[in-house]
């Protein structure tokens, strides 16, 4: 079985992203409608009768209202509503409420294409139990699992992932299998199974998983610390999958640059974030200006520097394309994608990360005005920790602009960072309460007086607290020695 990955073309999880789609409310109409008809397409083109079921129904569907049958569309009197919605869809009120259209006809062709390609792999299972050996029936219930992946049973799907798991013995296979219950799990958003089934698959690779498997595992795992808002965790693992990624089952790599982008910026500290981000060389090809976005968008960065050259005299006659993102260590070779990426405008990604770094603080909140609306609000793995994500690069910011200072007039600063004085009282109020700046506001004087702490009393103080606590602990480890003693006596 090689290195190869197994296993690996289904669920698409372009389409949960297109389900999200449908029921953010931050998503413009021509998006939704967009989503629509791929979310449609991919039903009839994989013939997903469960998930269709699953999504659509007029009474228990995800995606409709419960509301009554019609004689096209009959209703379930025992059917129910799922006890939750799940995290494949956005946080939503009434007025929020999508209606994915029902069609019972179309239901009954899928749910009869299933049962006759079932059929067939059940024949197929049982010759190959009767005439061929063991691999060859792994072979044919791989096939069966999925089948159900294919068609979004996540139960069913899971259950015959787990009786090849249970079959094989090759670890490859077994690393294969956990990664596709771990696509399936964040199809549907489950994310308990998502954590479970990551250490699953650390465990596995950390016993002998060859390099690839490894590799595309950091991807996974960083995509889940995203998920848990683990931004800390999951950036060195996104930033180091950038020039090695092949996980296109996951995420697209314009994704992946997203993800590994916003993670950076808000948790690693200036130092890493200049080297790691500001200046990585697979985010200035994409970010970068001038000749080394040029070169990200033509491919000569590959090629070499004088690659393209020929052209540049006509670039001025020739529409500028949308910025996308080009995995050039993939390109060309087996493992990059069938299909080309939809292109993605990385300007307010960029105009973020230079803005903070150089201390262009009014830009810097426009810049993180459009990240917020065209990613943060737009992605289902970003939309929840939208508010969140915000609210700390301001705070970031903040720390930024007050530790080169000891005291900064208020207005002074609001005038850096393009806001009003009143926004910036109660917002930096906010983080001094919670003990995340430390500084104080006179309104008197309209001035921001910084208190920076004494690194030795601060160290004197720590060594006291420890301290305390280890006697605490010996006393108590005391009390049991004697009261053991004394029942030996």
């Amino acid at each position: 079985m090689g290195s190869d990955p197994q296993y690996a073309k289904y669920p698409d999880l372009s389409l949960a992203q297109h389900i999200f789609t449908l029921t953010n409310p931050s998503s413009p109409q021509t998006t939704k409608q967009t989503s629509l008809q791929k979310l449609q397409d991919g039903i009839s083109e994989y013939k997903m009768a469960p998930l269709y079921r699953y999504l659509a129904h007029p009474i228990d569907g995800i995606l409709n209202v419960a509301g009554e049958g019609t004689a096209r569309n009959p209703a379930i009197p025992n059917s129910r509503k799922p006890s939750a919605a799940s995290s494949m869809i956005a946080r939503r009120r009434g007025s929020n409420a999508f209606d994915f259209p029902w069609d019972n006809q179309l239901y009954e062709k899928l749910k009869a294409e299933n049962e006759e390609e079932l059929q067939t792999l059940q024949k197929e299972e049982e010759e190959a139990e009767e005439k061929a050996g063991e691999t060859e029936v792994q072979e044919a219930q791989g096939k069966r699992a999925e089948f159900w992946a294919r068609v979004g049973d996540q139960e069913k799907a899971i259950s015959s992932y787990e009786a090849v798991f249970e079959n094989t013995g090759v670890l490859g296979t077994k690393i294969d299998i956990v990664l596709a219950i771990l696509r399936l799990q964040l199809f549907f958003g489950d994310r308990f199974g998502v954590k479970k089934n990551v250490d699953r698959a650390k465990t596995l690779v950390d016993s002998g998983g060859d390099w690839d498997r490894r590799n595309r595992l950091k991807a996974y795992q960083g995509l889940h610390l995203l998920t848990t808002r683990s931004y800390h965790l999951a950036a060195p693992l996104l930033l180091d999958s950038l020039s090695t990624f092949t996980s296109y089952e996951l995420c697209s790599y314009s994704s992946l640059v997203v993800y590994s982008v916003l993670a950076g910026s808000i948790s690693l500290k200036r130092v890493d974030f200049k080297s790691k981000v500001v200046d990585a060389p697979e985010i200035r090809a994409i970010l970068g200006t001038g000749e080394e976005k040029l070169a990200a968008l033509s491919g000569a960065t590959a090629a070499g520097p004088g690659a393209g050259d020929e052209e540049m005299k006509d670039a001025s006659t020739t529409p500028t394309p949308a910025p996308t993102a080009v995995n050039l260590t993939t390109l060309g070779s087996s493992t990059a994608p069938e299909e080309v990426e939809t292109p993605i405008d990385f300007t307010p990604l960029s105009g973020l990360v230079n803005s903070l770094y150089h201390g262009n603080y009014q830009t810097f909140f426009l810049a993180l005005a459009a990240v917020e609306e065209r990613f943060l609000s737009q992605d289902r793995y970003l939309y929840e920790h939208r508010g969140w994500f915000v609210r700390e690069m301001r705070l970031r910011a903040y720390q930024q602009l007050l530790q080169s200072y000891r005291v900064v007039g208020l207005g002074s600063m609001a005038s850096d960072f393009g806001v009003s004085i009143d926004f910036l009282d109660r917002d930096l109020a906010k983080f001094i309460a919670a003990d995340r700046i430390p500084c104080t506001i006179d309104r008197v004087n309209k001035i921001i007086e910084t208190n920076r702490p004494d690194d030795k009393n601060k160290q004197y103080a720590d060594v006291v607290k420890q301290g305390d606590g280890l006697i605490t602990k010996l006393q108590k480890y005391g009390q049991a020695v004697r009261l053991r003693g004394s029942e030996r006596g």
